[in-house]
């Protein structure tokens, strides 16, 4: 009977979880180049009771059976292009297919994003506010004189007096599904190698987030209900376990 309440204690804090995504994606969903997360779990069975290999871990092989309670399991990302805004703003720029831009954080690590939004920063260097600064085809920052600019398709910006200042880089990777959601949302290569590409750029542009609001608010409802329900359950199994104890300890 106890297992009861271990399986009910682990399918609530899955959907807690679930919750806790769903959330997240509605709370991004007017973020310039969001990408929408799934939370995914599997039973302790499936996790557990599985022998892998010592290096290659690809097709693990089941053992055994013992529970069907829920282990947190993979937080898939969905890479699909959300939609294009034309915006009019001389540093927004969006990415027209495959590719991610290159950002340099403050400790010389580099990141890689599809948001476009960008600003200069105090010295001049074209940044992704709160971020870092966006390379160049060549990995290095952009230093712009003037917010008065002018861009083509591949990225190369100039003054509107037709003085080139630098050219903005996109980067692709072989698998962008083995990319790593950093702290600051952007992504980590995860070992990957940046590959420079020629997907066209949008001068004045946005990608807009892929969150698919009225599909986060079925699963949000989905998780909910489910949660409730267990809530539920558990209060009969409180109340059940309390009566035999109750009856037991009278023999």
């Amino acid at each position: 009977m106890t297992r009861g309440f271990y399986n009910l204690t682990s399918g609530m804090l899955s959907q807690t979880r679930r919750l806790d995504v769903v959330a997240n994606n509605m709370t991004n969903v007017s973020t310039s180049g969001y990408k929408s997360e799934t939370y995914t779990d599997s039973t302790f069975g499936e996790v557990l009771l599985s022998r892998v290999g010592s290096t290659d871990k690809d097709n693990p092989q089941p053992v055994g059976e013992v529970s069907s309670m829920l282990a947190p399991s993979e937080f898939y990302i969905n890479h699909e292009m959300g939609g294009m805004e034309e915006t009019g703003l001389t540093l927004d720029f969006a990415i027209n297919g495959d590719g991610y831009f290159a950002i340099q954080r403050d400790d010389g690590t580099i990141e890689y994003t599809k948001a476009g939004n960008f600003t200069l920063d105090a010295e001049g260097y074209l940044c992704l506010p709160g971020q870092g600064q966006v390379l160049d085809r060549e990995g290095q920052p952009i230093q712009l004189t003037t917010d008065q600019i002018r861009a083509d398709q591949f990225g190369r910006i100039t003054t509107e007096a037709g003085v080139e200042m630098g050219q903005i880089g996109v980067y692709n990777f072989g698998d962008q599904e083995q990319l790593v959601k950093a702290e600051s949302g952007l992504f980590l290569p995860n070992g990957q190698q940046a590959n420079l590409v020629d997907t066209p750029i949008l001068w004045g542009w946005q990608e807009n987030s892929n969150v698919d609001m009225l599909q986060e608010m079925s699963n949000m409802l989905t998780a909910q209900r489910v949660l409730q329900s267990g809530a539920q359950v558990l209060k009969l199994y409180d109340a059940l376990l309390t009566k035999t104890t109750t009856d037991v300890g009278r023999l």
